[in-house]
């Protein structure tokens, strides 16, 4: 078995890694975003896991994007969907075997795990610190035993399949395009920004450079805002247009972005 995860400010990856932690590390633990030889090493396992954030009930684009580049190695292989979520994930599990033809894979298990914001342009949502996170992350513990257990025990549970579940994630779904088209248009930079080009290498989708001493963003953005959490300098905005006055620090509390791998 092996985990494949996607995460944006530290979330997924934190319960990508529990996974492994739980199975006793022998489950190997990649990002999708290192350079390795992902055809062989999806090749030689029979059970695939993913994990990543879940958006709007949906699967982010820079995952969908990595799905469709291997979607021929994966075909038959046993499948385990985490995602993590802030609130309602709806359908965000479902979304992701969606992405394959019918019967394209055999998925054995789907779970969604609440985790901290990490938007912190949206002043309706706090920020979680010190205690508050340690709360989810004791319910993301408990959680991931059980889940394992069960796993092991070759119990099959599907969370996301249900009619709730569709319901709640359609109407997230149907927006998702139009917010996915937002970000991309209106990231922007202000006048704070002191070029240290941090945002340049730590994007996933590389949707930032330098052009004639300013930083510019290429229209490329995969919402992970890992960005936005990161400048030194509260410089950047996403989705939302002003500045920001606050910044989620993931679940290491402080870890500078620059040197955790995601």
């Amino acid at each position: 078995m092996v985990m494949l995860y996607f995460s944006g400010t530290g979330n997924s990856k934190y319960v990508a890694e529990l996974f492994c932690k739980h199975n006793d590390n022998d489950v190997e633990c990649y990002s999708i975003e290192e350079n390795i030889d992902f055809e062989n090493l999806i090749s030689a396992e029979d059970v695939i896991a993913f994990c990543y954030p879940v958006y709007m009930s949906r699967v982010p684009r820079i995952m969908r994007g990595f799905v469709a580049q291997h979607m021929h190695t994966l075909k038959g292989k046993k499948t385990i969907v985490f995602c993590t979520q802030l609130i309602l994930s709806g359908d965000g599990t479902r979304a992701f075997t969606m992405l394959f033809p019918k019967n394209h894979i055999n998925v054995i298990y789907t779970e969604h795990f609440f985790m901290p914001n990490n938007m912190p342009d949206v002043p309706i949502l706090p920020i979680s610190t010190g205690k508050s996170i340690n709360k989810y992350l004791v319910r993301a513990n408990r959680k991931m035993e059980s889940v394992c257990r069960d796993i092991q025990n070759g119990i099959v549970r599907k969370r996301g399949y249900s009619i709730p579940s569709r319901i709640l994630g359609m109407p997230q779904g149907a927006a998702l395009q139009a917010t996915e088209k937002r970000a991309n248009r209106v990231v922007s930079i202000d006048s704070d920004c002191t070029q240290c080009n941090l945002c340049i290498k730590i994007c996933p989708m590389n949707n930032f450079s330098l052009e004639d001493e300013k930083v510019i963003h290429n229209h490329n953005c995969t919402m992970c805002y890992r960005c936005i959490n990161a400048c030194p300098e509260k410089a950047i905005s996403v989705l939302f247009s002003g500045k920001i006055k606050r910044q989620y620090k993931g679940v290491a509390r402080g870890i500078p972005f620059s040197k955790t791998k995601y």
